[in-house]
This record gives C-alpha cells, sequence and structure tokens, in this order.
C-alpha cells in the first residue's frame, strides 16, 4: 500500500492554450481530480463554477495574471506554470499579485512536490522553498547577480528570511 499523498483527492484546475501541458498535468496529478481548461474563458468559467483545492497557471496565452487575480479573490492557492513567461520581470509580478508559486515548465517534474508542498502548508506562500529549489535555475537562467539588479527580489528575500526566523 503507498503512502497517503497530501493531494489524494484534491481538486485542482489547470489552465494552459498547449493540449500536451494539461494532459502532463493530468498524468503529473494522477492522484488529484483535474479540470483542464485551455483558454481564459474556460478557466474564468471553471473558477466562478467550482469549488477548488488550488489552480496551476500557464501565462501566455490564457491571460494568466487575470486568471491569477480571480482566484486569489476567491482564495484559491494558484501556482504559474510558464514557459514563455519566465523572466524576473513575470516573477514578480506573480508574487505582487498573490501567487504561491512559479515553476518553470522545464521544472514541471517537480509540479507535484511543488503543489504537495503548498497543500501541506494550507495553500500559503511557498517562496521561501520555491527560491531554494530553483534560486541555481534562475541564477542561470537570469544570471547571477538577479536579485541584487531589482531591488524588489533582495526586500523579498530579506523579509522571507525574517519571517521564517520569526516561525522558529
Amino acid at each position: 500500500m503507498s503512502p497517503k499523498s497530501p493531494l489524494d483527492d484534491k481538486i485542482v484546475l489547470v489552465v494552459d492554450d498547449e493540449p500536451d501541458i494539461l494532459e502532463t498535468v493530468v498524468d503529473i496529478l494522477d492522484m488529484c481530480l483535474v479540470y483542464k481548461a485551455k483558454s481564459h474563458e474556460e478557466g474564468v468559467q471553471y473558477l466562478r463554477d467550482y469549488t477548488l483545492d488550488a489552480v496551476i497557471l500557464d501565462i501566455m496565452g490564457v491571460n494568466g495574471f487575470d486568471l491569477l487575480k480571480r482566484a486569489v479573490e476567491k482564495g484559491v492557492p494558484a501556482l504559474m506554470l510558464t514557459a514563455h513567461a519566465v523572466t524576473p520581470e513575470a516573477l514578480k509580478r506573480s508574487i505582487k499579485l498573490g501567487a504561491v508559486g512559479f515553476l518553470p515548465k522545464e521544472k514541471m517534474s517537480e509540479l507535484r512536490d511543488s503543489l504537495a508542498e503548498v497543500v501541506l502548508g494550507g495553500g500559503k506562500p511557498m517562496w521561501s522553498r520555491f527560491f531554494n529549489r530553483l534560486d541555481g535555475f534562475f541564477e542561470h537562467r537570469f544570471g547571477s547577480d538577479w536579485k541584487e539588479q531589482d531591488r524588489f527580489f533582495k526586500e523579498f528575500e530579506e523579509s522571507l528570511k525574517k519571517s521564517e526566523e520569526r516561525s522558529c
């Protein structure tokens, strides 16, 4: 008997305009009930009509930032999953709009663990863990000094460290 996953029987919406990505997410999250939406309009309908435990949103092609705003308003944790919008600007906007995490599609193999951390964390942002896990990826992609180039990231990282110190 396999151990119980925190994702067992969770209801997840994935919104992406690429059918192969939708199917891959369904395969990765085989312990969840996964609704698939291939457009912004479908995503809006699911967010409006269903009770969801989490959403996974592409940015490009489905107006993911608008869907992120709607998910946050509804209190549904949203994880951004993107390929073309892997930029410091998109990461910063995701943080500011209330996403709980940001995962490049190149790192989709980490989706299950990332989403499980979000569920175990009660849907709260898990940015410290995402940065720990993906720091090397971001440094390779954006340059080793990418956080220093934007005061937002430096201050955000400092606030994460202070928050962790208070919780210890």
